[in-house]
């Protein structure tokens, strides 16, 4: 008889629970048993670990009876994650390798019949999770999932890439892979710097929109682009992120452990702001997530970057509505029966639309085919409430053929990147978040407005029946154009920019 412990990491939203693998060997009738709250995934990692054991030149103890667990018994497994550590605990504990010099690391992958190791997903979650303990440990992955938990500072990864390369390591002998082994150590990763993306320069005309997409940028707030097919609002939008300040690290790492719990991480893409576009088709799950166990949706993956949503009003209606309470919050709750899971959802909404049905509402060369009680129906797919929650609604007109063909092009990206990152540094420094985040009493500390202001704001909010929401985000609006503009307190020259911003869909 034997018993040996193992040490892995379960996926939970972003935190990677501990979990020990045990193995008991006992005599009796041969039987390979898992418990420990195991879903299906993890159950078939029985037959994977007997072949792969088997294919690596060592023993699988077939004659006696073998009982796995994973510890502890109420949080849910899945992925083929544990097949690595099942597979070493079965080793262990028949004597085949030394169970001492486990406890000093963690393992994780997922094995192929013939026991190479293939990538899971949440490598860097793992690696964040470990870099926290005071004493971190040894992160054994295989190839791909090693390299992306490198890149968190501190950890200490090793990429392993055969079960029999594992085994030999802790047999101390020669590792099965070749001259220098399946098994090294991956050096903490310096990523490249992004690539840049589309320039705010090729796109001609649209000046206000260009403003209002600088406003949007400097402080963080939603926006709304209203205007006809091929006017430029998905140019505009696809624009955005090359106009945001550079990602911290650690905002890079919260965005890259997102994409890796959704198998879409790529170290290309490090260090540059994510812009995650669904099709209108997408369900509320697909947009806030879901599945069991629960997955990233959309505006997860948008984390720290843009989530743009074409077409809004044929989203359905209950997915836009899914969206209000990450809007506010920056994260996502998703409770299932055995699952109560919290993603990161601070993200960037930028929206476009048409202004009704046919799409030709307000163009200056063709007719719209619409009647007044279509264009109301259309645009009253989009509630009061989840209005109320974009910051900023602009008309983006169609352009004639000369602007676009002899016009001048704009302004480059990384011009007006230059003053939105002016703008966010003087936010930061007065109240440490940018403005959009700007709530209760600390909107009213540093959102100053001057008397001028405030009359011409309240006014405003009369005369177009604003909600007390509405009043506060026109407020962070000026804000932020007061700091564009360099101003210490809100103007009423701010105040009417910012009150313009919110009347794309009123005005018609």
């Amino acid at each position: 008889m034997g018993l040996a412990r193992v040490h892995s990491r379960a996926l939970q939203g972003l935190q990677a629970r501990p979990v020990t693998v045990e193995v008991h060997l006992a005599n009796g009738l041969p039987a390979f048993t898992l418990v420990g709250l195991a879903d299906t995934e993890v159950k078939e990692a029985r037959e994977r670990v007997r072949a792969a054991i088997a294919h690596s030149g060592l023993e699988f103890p077939s004659s006696q009876r073998i009982t796995v667990n994973l510890a502890p018994a109420d949080l849910p497994k899945d992925s083929g994650r544990f097949d690595l550590p099942i597979a070493l605990g079965i080793l262990a504990a028949s004597g085949q390798i030394s169970e001492e010099a486990l406890t000093h690391a963690v393992f994780a992958g997922e094995l192929s019949l013939g026991g190479e190791l293939r990538p899971v997903r949440g490598a860097l979650a793992m690696a964040l999770a470990l870099a926290r303990e005071p004493v971190p440990m040894l992160l054994v992955l295989p190839p791909g999932s090693a390299e992306e938990a490198a890149l968190v500072p501190q950890a200490r990864v090793v990429r392993a890439r055969h079960l029999a390369d594992v085994a030999a390591r802790y047999r101390r002998e020669r590792p099965a892979s070749g001259e220098d082994g399946g098994w090294s150590t991956v050096a903490a990763r310096t990523p490249a710097a992004p690539l840049p993306g589309p320039d705010l320069a090729e796109v001609h005309g649209q000046a206000a929109a260009r403003r209002a997409l600088e406003i949007a940028a400097a402080g963080g707030h939603s926006l709304l682009l209203v205007g006809p097919p091929g006017a430029g609002k998905s140019m505009l939008a696809q624009r955005l992120p090359g106009v945001l300040p550079p990602m911290a690290d650690h905002e890079a790492l919260e965005a890259a452990a997102v994409a890796s719990l959704a198998g879409r991480f790529c170290a290309a893409d490090w260090g540059r702001r994510p812009i995650s576009s669904p099709h209108h088709s997408a369900s509320a799950a697909a947009l806030v997530g879901g599945g069991s166990p629960p997955r990233p949706g959309e505006i997860s993956l948008a984390h720290r970057g843009v989530l743009f949503l074409d077409e809004l009003p044929e989203f359905p209606r209950h997915a836009l509505e899914a969206l209000r309470e990450p809007l506010e919050t920056g994260r996502i709750r998703i409770a299932r029966a055995a699952w109560q899971v919290e993603f990161p959802a601070d993200f960037q909404l930028v929206a476009a639309m048409n202004p009704c049905p046919c799409g030709w509402l307000g163009h200056p060369t063709r007719a719209c085919r619409c009647s007044p009680e279509q264009v109301a129906r259309y645009q009253g797919r989009l509630s009061g409430p989840l209005l109320d929650r974009i910051d900023l609604q602009v008309e983006v007109p169609a352009l004639p053929a000369t602007e676009l063909l002899q016009g001048p092009g704009g302004e480059p990206s990384a011009a007006v990147r230059a003053r939105v990152m002016a703008a966010r540094e003087r936010a930061l420094q007065r109240q440490g978040v940018a403005n959009q985040a700007l709530r209760g009493q600390a909107l009213d500390e540093h959102a100053r407005a001057d008397a001028p202001a405030r009359q011409l704001l309240q006014a405003a909010a009369t005369r177009l029946g604003w909600s007390g929401r509405a009043v506060h985000r026109a407020l962070r609006v000026a804000r932020t154009i007061a700091d564009l503009a360099g101003h210490g307190a809100v103007q009423a020259a701010d105040v009417a920019e910012a009150v313009q911003y919110r009347r794309a869909l009123a005005a018609r």
